[in-house]
């Protein structure tokens, strides 16, 4: 990694790494290799989730990278099908063992409930339980909306530190970031090159921002891969981005944003490419199994 991975501060003054290395569609075989070549390429900041099905492979990567656990960042996310108090503390102990670890950084929501608020907020009372505990340092949600976002402030006690949401040049998602900052959460991007765009089905209808050409040009000027010149977008923005890849090549390059810097105005050219088209699926027709 050339340059220092910048740090941001949450809104209970824990530091998260500005990047980190998401492991989404990551077969399990392929994962724990996938994660030791992230940290040993810098990465600190690691972001799975249960409904993954690979936190054991996780896990397995980092106690063999020798890296110092307090050192490390480590995210995983409550499926729907253990939303409620109870069972979202016994979804937790059971995430807790396949990881392989004590406690955690950042445990989070992985998706809002609409048909089921009540269990939405009961698990997010339990994900204040743990965060009171000590058992995790910072608690947030995925893909809640602004409205969700609201009701969720209105009956519960502790702010989100973060709500991790869609967020690519092509689906930028404004109004959540601009809710996000003002409310003292930080957004951070799944999908943040735009992968949603190529891997999900009906994905051939949607643009790739990879290949626009504002982002290639960039990619030229710089002399970095239109991946880098996204990701860098993301962390000007001061969005934590979590790139995802199981090619080495692809995460050492995903890393390598922090020896340049893009203008103001190239800055306003890539927010200009927002669509409003959402890829992948519509997090309010999420349902339990």
């Amino acid at each position: 990694m050339t340059g220092i991975m910048p740090m941001l501060t949450l809104n209970n003054q824990t530091a998260i790494p500005a990047l980190g290395f998401g492991v989404y569609r990551s077969p399990p075989a392929r994962t724990t290799v996938a994660v030791e070549t992230a940290l040993a390429n810098g990465y600190r900041l690691i972001d799975t989730a249960a409904a993954y099905q690979n936190e054991v492979e996780v896990g397995s990567a980092l106690s063999q990278s020798g890296v110092d656990r307090a050192g490390l960042f480590i995210a995983t996310k409550l499926w729907v099908d253990d939303y409620g108090y109870d069972s979202a503390l016994r979804a937790f102990d059971a995430s807790l063992g396949r990881l392989g670890l004590d406690y955690l950084d950042l445990y989070l929501l992985h998706q809002p409930l609409p048909s089921d608020f009540d269990a939405t907020v009961a698990a997010y009372q339990a994900l204040q339980t743990l965060y009171e505990q000590g058992r995790v340092r910072a608690i947030g949600v995925c893909n809640f909306d602004t409205g969700e976002l609201a009701e969720l402030l209105a009956r519960t006690d502790v702010v989100p530190a973060v709500n991790q949401i869609q967020v690519h040049p092509y689906f930028s998602q404004p109004d959540i970031r601009t809710f996000n900052l003002e409310a003292g959460i930080l957004t951070e991007a799944w999908s943040p090159i735009g992968g949603v765009n190529r891997y999900w089905p009906n994905s051939g209808e949607l643009k790739d921002p990879l290949h626009d050409p504002v982002i290639t040009a960039l990619a030229a000027k710089y002399h970095k891969t239109p991946a880098q010149v996204i990701l860098r977008w993301h962390v000007q923005l001061g969005i934590c981005a979590i790139p995802k890849s199981v090619t080495p090549k692809r995460i050492a390059e995903n890393i390598d944003i922090f020896d340049f810097s893009l203008t103001a105005p190239e800055l306003s050219d890539i927010n200009a490419l927002d669509t409003g088209i959402r890829g992948g699926p519509n997090p309010q027709e999420i349902t339990r199994s």
